[in-house]
């Protein structure tokens, strides 16, 4: 007998290529049905050698043998009982003969798998699992062997049957796994799958199993997978049926009672590390010896099972962990309910209430310790404080997912703009917030790096987001903004500019057009100067006055013009003058204000007997116009001042507050601290301090409370022309328009600014009727009117 290396190779199922035939004339072939039958007894011989004994090897006498035989069979020229044409006689014959070929080769298969299913009723549990292995794999083989003998039938009989049509008829190897399906498998594939099942069921809980078996037998099941309609294409059906569905069933039974059991005896916390525990394992055993087709089910099904099943325990848990601040925890329940349909909706709820709560919280606690004397810088850490903390939160545990970042924009949204400090004006957080940026940007002794300055910056952009009334603060920073550029008071050139670009970026060009043109205007009079200077250099003329003079454009600064007359200096009157016919000369047609309340200037003094060193003093220009007079003489009264400056009561007595306290002047005459009539004002010969310049210009460092009134009534006056903007807008391009339609899109046009009243929205519209912008139609219906 040969050895198994003197096989011929085994050929693949698709493979049908010429094999040479020995010339063997062991049947010759003939008429006589005895000779079939001998030919038959001849194939099944080595068929039940190939079948049973495959590992013993098989000589090439036999192998070759069988393939002729076969071959002589298929080629028969005559059949028994024909009569008729030879043609014809000649492809029936061989017709008849390949057809009783393939039948006897299905009664051999059908009584060789019978014998199968009887041995297998001695074996249960792993020991028949590992039977049917070795029988699968046995006979898989050996099927391979006899497709290769039978490759004439396949070619010829097996091809002419299948292209005309005729059902049931399979080449030989398919033959083999279809009747292996019919006879033992339908037998034997539950107790199998039961048997698979016990062994999951081992590893589940712990014990070492032979994972190799059961990858054995998914295998197999997928390969009995045939598609009637086409034998050569295979399907999934088989195993989905007779392993996918039976396994998810006993895989959704074992994690429903383990983890009702589980939740029973621990802390939710524990369940969910045991969930996520069981979760992997799964995803695991998939790879290991499953097929991918299940991955999906088993994942559906576990979610069902581990996550589903407790999804509401699991949820009431995140409050108690938001509350804790359990953050390792929290991820772990969002990658749970992260795996079911909607699990993570009621969360993203609950966060969103918490994280509203602890701004509100927050407010009203810096509040609480503040009181009336809020700090700008105080509230808007406050707010950044919780927002950096849930933000962080979100990233972290949340994936960074966007519908968490949703909750978490509405609740930043809602503390920032209806908290405790908001309950007296609407507006304050703008408000608050562009005096914040203000303390930032100016000029101060505790000036913060530039790195540090753009970050704050990049900070306070994350509230400016959420304010809803961004045009309130709009009106504060650009208030603010002149008054830095106006008396050089800005830290750093790049870093207004750098909110510029931040506000442009966040609002549009609109938001921050009039912020630019400023910027413009400056530029604009660092050139006037220079050439005013030339020009008095041209002239050969000088004052003795180092002036420099700011021309802005009343459209776009937000300055008021003086509140009281005033009568400069004669030292003053001369330069101003001047520079006004230059002014003129140079742009016929212009008016110049003169913004007195905005000059300042420094004066230098020569009478103090206690200092070697003349002091400098920083001042006002109404505060100049005060102290110059002192050069004629040492004394002056209350109404000489009045009378010599033209100023206003009131705005004399802010003056002289500043000098009187600093003891520049001494006040004496009637009773009472304040300045006012019948006082009398005299130089201090003998004034001191520790400085060389001192700052008298006190008053405009804080903007007052009467500033902030007039700043809310501008922007509730440019709100309403606002409105009315909006809605000739939509009318214009609409014509017509329902009442309620008009309101609710002049809401949405409107939003990104702030959010309007219903109720001004329909003032607004009155006034548009009033004007005859707008005509009332029927049906509640208005119009446009050109």
């Amino acid at each position: 007998m040969a050895s198994a290396q003197q096989m011929p190779p085994v050929p693949n199922r698709e493979d049908i290529g010429a094999t040479s035939v020995l010339p063997l004339n062991l049947f010759p072939c003939g008429p006589s049905l005895v000779l079939t039958i001998r030919s038959w007894n001849y194939l099944q011989a080595g068929i039940t050698r190939i079948m049973n004994d495959l590992e013993q090897g098989i000589d090439m006498q036999m192998y070759m043998g069988v393939y002729t035989a076969v071959h002589n069979f298929c080629t028969s020229q005559k059949a028994v009982g024909l009569s008729g044409p030879a043609m014809h006689s000649n492809h029936r014959g061989a017709h008849l003969l390949g057809e009783e070929l393939y039948n006897n080769l299905i009664s051999y298969l059908q009584a060789h798998l019978k014998t199968l299913v009887e041995e297998s009723k001695s074996h249960t549990e792993e020991a028949l699992l590992g039977y049917y292995i070795k029988e699968w794999n046995r006979y898989t083989t050996a099927a391979k062997y006899i497709h290769h003998l039978f490759r004439y039938l396949n070619r010829h009989w097996v091809k002419r049957e299948i292209d005309e049509g005729k059902k049931n008829i399979y080449d030989v190897y398919t033959l083999h796994l279809v009747q292996w399906r019919k006879v033992l498998f339908e037998q034997v594939s539950s107790k199998v799958m039961d048997a698979v099942l016990k062994l999951v069921e081992k590893q589940r809980n712990g014990e070492t199993i032979e994972h190799s078996q059961i990858k054995q037998v998914v295998d197999s099941f997928v390969s009995l997978g045939l598609d009637e309609a086409d034998p050569s294409k295979s399907t999934l059906d088989v195993y989905r049926y007779h392993f996918e569905r039976p396994f998810l069933a006993a895989t959704k039974e074992f994690y429903q009672a383990e983890s009702k059991q589980f939740v029973a005896e621990n802390s939710v916390v524990e369940y969910m590390k045991k969930a996520e525990a069981r979760l992997a394992e799964e995803e695991e055993r998939v790879s290991m010896y499953l097929h991918q087709d299940i991955a999906v089910p088993l994942k559906r099904c576990c979610n069902m099972a581990l996550i589903a099943d407790h999804s509401t325990l699991l949820r009431e848990e995140f409050q108690v962990l938001l509350d804790t601040d359990r953050e390792e925890d929290m991820a772990r329940m969002y990658n749970l309910l992260s795996r079911i349909p909607d699990g993570l909706e009621p969360l993203r709820t609950k966060f969103e209430t918490h994280v509203r709560k602890a701004g509100l919280a927050a407010v009203q606690k810096v509040q609480s310790s503040e009181g009336d004397k809020l700090e700008p810088k105080v509230y808007v850490d406050a707010l950044l404080e919780v927002h950096s903390q849930y933000q962080l939160l979100v990233k972290k545990a949340f994936n960074d997912e966007a519908e968490f970042t949703r909750s978490l924009d509405n609740a930043c949204r809602e503390f920032v703009n209806r908290n405790e400090v908001c309950k007296s004006a609407s507006s304050k957080s703008p408000e608050l917030l562009a005096k914040y940026t203000d303390v930032l940007l100016r000029k101060s002794s505790t000036s913060i790096e530039e790195a540090d300055l753009e970050r704050t910056l990049s900070q306070i952009m994350i509230v400016f987001r959420y304010i809803e009334d961004k045009d309130v603060f709009q009106k504060f920073y650009s208030r603010m903004l002149a008054r830095r550029l106006v008396h050089s008071n800005s830290s750093s050139d790049d870093a207004e500019t750098s909110m510029i670009s931040k506000l442009k970026e966040a609002c549009g060009f609109e938001y921050t057009n009039k912020l630019q043109r400023m910027f413009q205007d400056m530029q604009i009079s660092k050139d006037l100067n220079k050439e005013f200077g030339e020009h008095l250099a041209s002239i050969g003329s000088s004052s003795g006055v180092d002036s420099t003079f700011s021309i802005l454009g009343t459209g776009f600064w937000p300055l008021t013009p003086p509140s009281t007359h005033f009568h400069p200096p004669a030292e003053i009157s001369t330069e101003i003058e001047r520079f006004a016919r230059f002014y003129k000369h140079k742009h016929d047609g212009r008016k110049l204000t003169w913004l007195w309340h905005l000059c300042k200037g420094e004066i230098r003094t020569g009478y103090c007997k206690s200092s070697k060193t003349p002091f400098t003093f920083q001042v006002s220009i109404y505060q100049m116009a005060i102290l110059l007079l002192f050069n004629e003489k040492d004394s002056y009264t209350y109404e000489d001042m009045l009378s010599a400056t033209q100023l206003s009561n009131e705005v004399l007595d802010q003056a002289l507050a500043v000098i009187l306290k600093a003891k520049v002047l001494l006040m004496s005459g009637a009773s009472g601290e304040k300045p006012g009539a019948g006082k009398t004002f005299n130089l201090n010969y003998d004034f001191k301090n520790k400085k060389i310049r001192v700052n008298l210009n006190l008053g405009g460092i804080k903007e007052t409370k009467q500033e902030e009134a007039e700043t809310n009534k501008t922007i509730e006056e440019d709100r309403k022309l606002v409105l009315q903007s909006a809605i000739v807008r939509i009318m214009k391009a609409r014509k017509k328009m329902k009442h309620t339609q008009l309101v609710s899109e002049t809401i949405n046009q409107i939003r990104s600014r702030f959010v309007p009243k219903v109720g001004d929205i329909k003032k607004c519209i009155e006034i548009l009727l009033d004007k005859e912008y707008l005509e009332r139609l029927d049906d509640d219906e208005l119009g446009y009117l050109a």
